[in-house]
């Protein structure tokens, strides 16, 4: 069978397509992806051997201004047009999009040409690509167990897959936290400022210190940080990146982070107890966080109100009480098998 694969402009985007492409290239299946410049390397240096690669001249619309989101919705329509027009040729007998605007003109060729259409919304919201692309799909594929912003009146079949990780979090699923007072700070691959002005004053005013922190953070704040630790007797590996997250995350007996999509699932696959500070401007964090909280497994709490105190005296009920963080491990953890539930998905229509 022939599947097209579409993927937007991000990595958070690609990782969840290629994980699926190799799963159908491996069952057999002729892969076709399509992507923007750029995460063309991204996609060439993880896809299928056998995949072919189909470069696409649309991006994203969120660039500031009336003039740069006109050029970028024309590019769209044009790449759009474009594959309406491949399509004719090289009809696939699927296609399967992972969200993003570049992944929209491969949604409405395929909806041209009458082709089953899946679509895979990472967060507990719908995003606005997917929610302009949704008119055109019959099957959405949620990361999430429940999923705002779909229109009332919309006929879509919505199916719970989850969202692919790697391996190396799925190795680590499921074992239980070290009770070793281990807390994980990350704001993700470019820190985040809220975090490096609560947590170490938070855990300063704390009475009991013995806790020990790893802190990920932007490579201009390593240095103060690691002194400011360093002068207030707490101990902290403080870091600019992270290179084995799974295992940062499995060490851990409590994370806390920001609530992109991809995140709160690998904390769900491990199982960990988090406080998750979203980005004050992303609704779709603020869905993702809430949606893990309603698991039991931690805090989601607005920007506004992460402060000093109400930290320093949620960590020392949290570290003074190791049978409730092992609790709310247990409640986080949900089982991924997103890859092979997708790849079912899409195959077997």
């Amino acid at each position: 069978m022939k599947i097209w694969v579409a993927t937007g402009g991000t990595g958070g985007h690609v990782f969840p397509a290629m994980a699926v492409a190799n799963e159908l290239a491996a069952r057999g299946h002729r892969v076709i992806i399509s992507c923007d410049g750029r995460v063309h390397e991204m996609v060439k240096k993880s896809k299928p051997e056998s995949a072919r690669m189909v470069h696409i001249w649309a991006s994203g619309v969120g660039a500031k201004g009336r003039v740069k989101q006109i050029y970028a919705l024309f590019k769209i329509t044009v790449s759009a047009f474009a594959l309406t027009l491949r399509f004719a040729f090289t009809r696939p007998a699927r296609v399967v999009a992972f969200g993003g605007y570049a992944s929209v003109p491969a949604v409405f060729a395929a909806r041209m040409w009458r082709v089953p259409t899946f679509l895979h919304e990472q967060n507990a919201a719908i995003g606005r690509a997917n929610r302009f692309a949704m008119r055109w799909v019959k099957t959405l594929m949620t990361s999430f167990p429940s999923v705002s912003g779909i229109p009332e009146n919309s006929t879509v079949r919505v199916v719970y897959t989850g969202l692919p990780v790697r391996d190396d979090f799925i190795k680590l699923a499921g074992v239980p936290p070290k009770n070793e007072s281990h807390l994980l700070v990350t704001g993700g691959s470019l820190g985040a400022q809220i975090l490096d002005d609560v947590v170490p004053i938070a855990i300063q005013q704390m009475k009991n210190k013995k806790i020990f922190v790893t802190h990920q953070t932007r490579p201009e704040n390593v240095e103060r940080l690691q002194k400011f630790y360093s002068e207030n007797k707490i101990r902290a590996n403080v870091l600019s990146f992270i290179h084995d997250m799974a295992g940062a995350i499995a060490d851990s007996d409590l994370v806390i982070s920001r609530g992109g999509a991809s995140t709160v699932i690998e904390l769900e696959t491990i199982g960990r107890a988090a406080i998750i500070v979203p980005l004050n401007i992303n609704p779709d964090q603020a869905a993702n966080a809430a949606s893990f909280a309603r698991r039991g497994g931690g805090f989601a709490i607005e920007q506004g109100k992460f402060t000093q105190k109400w930290l320093s005296a949620t960590l020392t009920e949290l570290f003074d009480n190791p049978a409730r963080l092992v609790k709310m491990a247990e409640k986080a953890h949900a089982q991924n098998n997103a890859t092979n539930k997708i790849a079912d998905t899409v195959i077997n229509l």
